[in-house]
């Protein structure tokens, strides 16, 4: 008998992750390896944020909080929420995570029993179909197309409930496409939800800062203010505001699921980190002028891959809505093989040749729920990318 959890057996480790991990390992032998694999802004937390996690600290609010969030973060995240989307809250119906990952699998933890489904469209964030696992819930995958633009239709949806279906995880901008819903679009899906009261959306609105041209982002109980009971909407400071290594999620929603989280977490890591709770107090509170002018520094960069990747005969690139992602098909290149020998017969294949014989390290497609595909983060600066994608060409350019 094993010592370790079957649980363990139903869920794999992220493929992000080890992506990020593999590059370093490459870089202290001694490789000039490129990661575009991590999804994090390269950007330094803004000043006035970190000024008041110094502050907090000097004035000694270092101590252990409530379980799910002070209070003064809570009014901020509530005031934010009424802010940008129009959505109502009182503090009780806010949850404070240590990142929007514990946010999510709070929620799910809370929630699913053995047989219950969750609807995960693809492509999918990694971590989303394994929380499901590790919940003891089913995932069911929704696969959208890249003819979609990577998005799914209301057909779609409406053919992936079931009667046990619990939850529809819904991520716009969308990780790893950067595809967004607009109104109209998230209007159809809504619509479905209607249809069928005994499921409830989870959001991630991670990237909602982050959109681009003429999109306009907005969310499900934003769109559709029936759902607004059966809505746990979820964001954070992490992509917005450069502040990943802070870890501070949170998320809003009905009392009596708010209450189940702080359960939850209350048994399992506590309070997010005291003077990170302040920190993002200052981000969602203070000024919001960079925001606009980081986005425009990410745009740039999405033009720039966008057309240099798009000059790749075998490689078709769509233009992303938002977030810090492309995510182009390599249909093209499937059966040619690299100067190294490799088959490329997937998209892992052909991360694991671009990485070896390129030294450029990307996220396989199929880790997302969708090939043949890879993810490229754009997060890094304009001459990073600009070599990144000449070595993406000539590596393309050697295949037999």
């Amino acid at each position: 008998m094993s010592f370790l959890s079957a649980t363990l057996s139903r869920v794999k480790p992220s493929p992000t992750i080890a992506v990020t991990a593999k590059a370093a390992e490459l870089r202290a032998a001694g490789r000039d390896v490129i990661g575009l694999g991590a999804g994090e802004p390269d950007f330094d937390t803004p000043q006035n944020i970190k000024e008041a996690a110094v502050a907090a600290i000097a004035a000694g609010k270092t101590k252990y909080t409530a379980v799910d969030g002070i209070p003064e973060l809570k009014a901020a995240i509530c005031a934010k929420l009424r802010r940008d989307n129009g959505l109502d809250y009182t503090p009780a119906q806010v949850s404070v995570g240590t990142g929007g990952k514990q946010i999510l699998y709070n929620a799910l933890m809370a929630t699913l029993n053995p047989g219950d489904e969750v609807v995960i469209p693809a492509p999918y964030w990694v971590s989303y179909p394994d929380m499901v696992l590790l919940a003891g819930g089913t995932p069911v995958i929704a696969a959208a197309s890249l003819e979609n633009d990577f998005k799914l239709t209301a057909d779609q949806l409406e053919a992936a409930i079931t009667p046990k279906t619990k939850w529809l995880i819904f991520n716009s901008p969308s990780n790893p496409t950067g595809a967004g819903y607009n109104r109209d679009e998230l209007k159809a899906l809504t619509d479905v939800l209607l249809r069928h009261p005994h499921v409830w959306v989870m959001t991630d609105d991670m990237y909602e800062h982050l959109a681009y041209g003429d999109f306009k982002f907005c969310t499900p109980a934003e769109v559709e203010p029936a759902l607004y009971a059966r809505t746990l909407t979820c964001n954070g400071v992490s992509k917005a505001y450069a502040m990943t290594g802070w870890r501070i999620g949170y998320a809003a929603g009905p009392v009596e699921l708010i209450a189940a989280m702080r359960k939850i977490q209350s048994q399992s890591t506590s309070n997010p980190c005291s003077v990170s709770q302040w920190a993002a107090v200052e981000a969602l509170n203070g000024p919001q002028d960079f925001l606009p002018a980081n986005n425009e520094v990410f745009r740039r960069r999405r033009d720039l891959v966008v057309k240099m990747l798009s000059q790749i005969e075998g490689i078709t690139c769509p233009v992303p809505d938002g977030a810090f992602y492309v995510y182009p098909s390599i249909a093209g290149l499937i059966g040619k093989t690299s100067p190294g020998g490799r088959l490329i017969d997937s998209d892992e294949a052909f991360a694991t040749a671009l990485l070896e014989e390129a030294d450029v390290a990307v996220v396989f497609g199929a880790a997302f729920g969708l090939s043949p595909n890879f993810r490229v983060s754009y997060a890094t600066s304009d001459a990073a990318l600009e070599t990144a994608c000449r070595r993406i060409r000539d590596f393309c350019a050697s295949l037999s």
